[in-house]
């Protein structure tokens, strides 16, 4: 592999370019550069363009320096009959270099690949939150010098991803912590959580995770007002334990003044991925192959249409004392409350399948990743928790001894893998178009670590801490079931979807917790799969609406086209923004908010065939007189514009930006488009 040392570009300036394709977008092209151009950069983007796209050929044409931050770039291409990768000569052009050093570049693990092509194809997918309360005085500056500390010791924390089509995985060596704080009265905190959730979080811009402060005292102040705490993370750097051990990390650096003692901890995720990347999936591959979901296994959403709208998340308890009784009944079978539940669901997704004799049901459940032979697995932080496939034949004349003993052997066989991925599951045991995808994810995280002597220790200076509860991610699955301890030593049930409009997910909850409360009743050696029926039998079953069923009247039949903003006036012209993968949605609100054309913006979707097709829509409006993406959309926006192009007449000019912020972007785009909307 060929490394390249990319000159960032001088503090303060991004670089913007516009690309004019050109009535022939395959021969020639200029660019605008908005910035600097370093030569270097140029030609190393050249060689990169050279080795991934060998057909293709360019070299300078011309290069008009009109000043030290505005460049004109002709190249011309090779006259190998290829088209050109603009795009991409865009995006490199336009890539933000970080302002702190790299110390390596690592390659992501399996499950941190596709984790992160879920969430650039799905944006708002995989990020979490914790919250809690303090009670008591907060130090503001101590309390940014313990996360510092957290953020200083932990390398998980100065990684991101970059934005390249491999992704590599960047550890920083000095990376700030991103800390908000919030005065208490400045807003609500049902505001402070819609904001986070509209800003986002991009995984490819370090520290990977944020907090954000409502209340605190300053030190001259004091006082013991409560203060409200988010913490923000992705899933595809840091699973829900990681954060947990961090919480711990950083009540443990405000202990002692703001500093963790001791230095960065090893092993780490270098360790980790190092240790993952020398394993032999030769193993894996034969059980996986052989323990796999059977391809004729269903996978129902059970789900219930409401007679009016539903919320997508509910929660129901089982409080203390029942969960001990169901914990007793589980261990006198040899089993857990998680192996109980993964049955009973196995059960629900059968009943919601409609079969009345043996049947195999399929969904996917978590195993840790922590099971695993690395040192200090247990204590890493990184991205280990994953989704794996659990296939289980449910026949109604089967003892529930027999249902239990079942899951309980594949889940422990499948312990014995738990770090390979659910991708590379899938490409070891059959083609795509054979394997039906899980409809419902099962999450059984139990209680996480505990504060150990942490709360004494606080309450020594005045300080009283709730333990963190996460306010749910979005996952890649159309339902989500999760089960946790509560601090009252009950079990709190939650059931997401992100499936319909109208859809119910109160039934399937209140079926999973009656028979979590009733199964301790029974006797498991006499007791069978249809006693379990029998105890439903009275509520209606839910309709199938998994994968593969027929999307209800809600469900968009063609790619979105979302206005941001309309025209000012008739005949204004359209600007059309590309998502680009990784950016959150609250960047192109703000572009939206701060523009000052008078054009319509819209939001384009990120593959180009489906914004081409969203955008015969807008043929009463004229052609887009500007595509505009972040960079990194650069492939998909000149896609775009060659589409366009195809359907006749002149391709719009194509422009991109390597800043993470709206302003000066919006500038530049009324400055295009005007330009653009000039006859001639």
């Amino acid at each position: 592999m060929t490394a390249h040392h990319v000159p960032p570009p001088p503090p303060g300036h991004d670089t913007t370019v516009v690309l004019d394709l050109g009535p022939v977008p395959h021969h020639e092209g200029v660019l605008e550069v908005h910035g600097p151009l370093d030569r270097g950069r140029l030609k190393a983007a050249l060689d990169q363009i050279a080795v991934h796209h060998p057909d293709t050929s360019a070299r300078p044409h011309r290069i008009d320096r009109h000043s030290p931050l505005r460049h004109t770039l002709r190249l011309t291409a090779g006259d190998t009959g290829t088209p050109f990768p603009w795009g991409l000569l865009a995006d490199l052009l336009t890539r933000p270099v970080p302002a702190t050093r790299t110390t390596r570049a690592l390659p992501p693990t399996a499950l941190q690949r596709e984790l992160l092509a879920d969430a650039d194809t799905h944006p708002g997918r995989h990020v979490e939150r914790l919250t809690w309360t303090w009670h008591g005085p907060l130090d503001i500056d101590r309390f940014r010098d313990a996360w510092q500390s957290v953020v200083d010791r932990e390398s998980v924390l100065r990684a991101a991803f970059d934005d390249g089509p491999e992704p590599l995985l960047l550890v920083h060596d000095d990376v700030a912590a991103d800390i908000l704080w919030l005065p208490a009265g400045s807003t609500g905190w049902s505001d402070v959580v819609a904001h986070d959730v509209r800003r986002g979080l991009d995984a490819r811009v370090p520290p990977a995770l944020r907090v954000t402060v409502l209340g605190g005292d300053s030190p001259a102040r004091g006082g013991d007002t409560p203060s409200r705490i988010l913490v923000t993370y992705h899933h595809a750097l840091l699973d829900d334990r990681s954060a947990h051990l961090l919480v711990r990390e950083f009540h443990r650096a405000y202990l002692a003044g703001g500093r963790l003692p001791g230095g960065e901890r090893r092993p780490d995720l270098r360790d980790y991925i190092r240790w993952l990347h020398r394993q032999d999936t030769a193993p894996a591959r034969d059980f996986w192959t052989r323990a796999a979901p059977a391809a004729d296994a269903v996978s129902p959403v059970p789900l219930t249409p409401p007679p009016g709208p539903a919320a997508r998340r509910t929660q129901v308890r089982l409080d203390a004392a029942r969960t001990e009784r169901l914990t007793a009944w589980a261990a006198r079978w040899g089993s857990t409350e998680s192996v109980v539940l993964q049955a009973l669901w196995a059960v629900l997704l059968y009943r919601a399948s409609g079969a009345e004799g043996p049947a195999r049901v399929r969904f996917a459940v978590t195993v840790s990743g922590r099971g695993i032979l690395f040192e200090g697995a247990e204590r890493l932080p990184a991205a280990l928790r994953a989704p794996l496939p659990l296939g289980v034949e449910i026949d109604p004349r089967a003892t529930v001894a027999t249902l239990l003993t079942e899951v309980r052997d594949r889940v422990l066989d499948m312990a014995s893998y738990e770090w390979v991925s659910p991708g590379q599951i899938r490409d070891w045991t059959a083609p795509p178009a054979s394997t039906p995808p899980d409809g419902s994810l099962v999450v059984f995280e139990g209680r996480p670590p505990p504060f150990a002597a942490l709360p004494a220790e606080l309450a020594a200076q005045g300080v009283r801490v709730e333990r963190p509860e996460p306010l749910g991610a979005r996952t890649a699955f159309p339902l989500t079931l999760v089960v946790r301890g509560d601090h009252d030593g009950g079990l709190l049930l939650t059931a997401s979807h992100d499936l319909y409009e109208h859809a119910d997910a109160t039934a399937v909850l209140d079926h999973s917790a009656l028979l979590l409360s009733e199964v301790p009743y029974l006797a498991a050696d006499s007791t069978t799969v249809a006693d379990l029926l029998d105890l439903l039998a009275h509520t209606p079953a839910a309709a199938p609406a998994g994968p593969g069923s027929t999307p209800d009247a809600t469900t968009p039949a063609e790619p979105p086209l979302l206005t941001l903003r309309p025209a000012a006036g008739p005949e204004a012209g359209v600007v059309c923004l590309v998502q680009t993968h990784g950016a959150p949605r609250s960047r192109y609100d703000r572009l939206a908010e701060t523009y000052r054309g008078p054009e319509t913006l819209v939001l384009l979707p990120a593959a180009a065939d489906g914004a081409h097709s969203a955008l015969h829509r807008l043929r009463g409006t004229g052609p887009p007189l500007l595509l505009a993406a972040f960079s990194g959309g650069g492939t998909t926006a000149c896609e775009i514009a060659r589409l366009l192009a195809a359907d006749g007449g002149r391709p719009p000019l194509v422009a991109l930006t390597g800043a993470t912020t709206a302003d000066a972007f919006a500038r530049t785009l009324e400055s295009v488009a005007a330009r653009a909307a000039r006859p001639g």
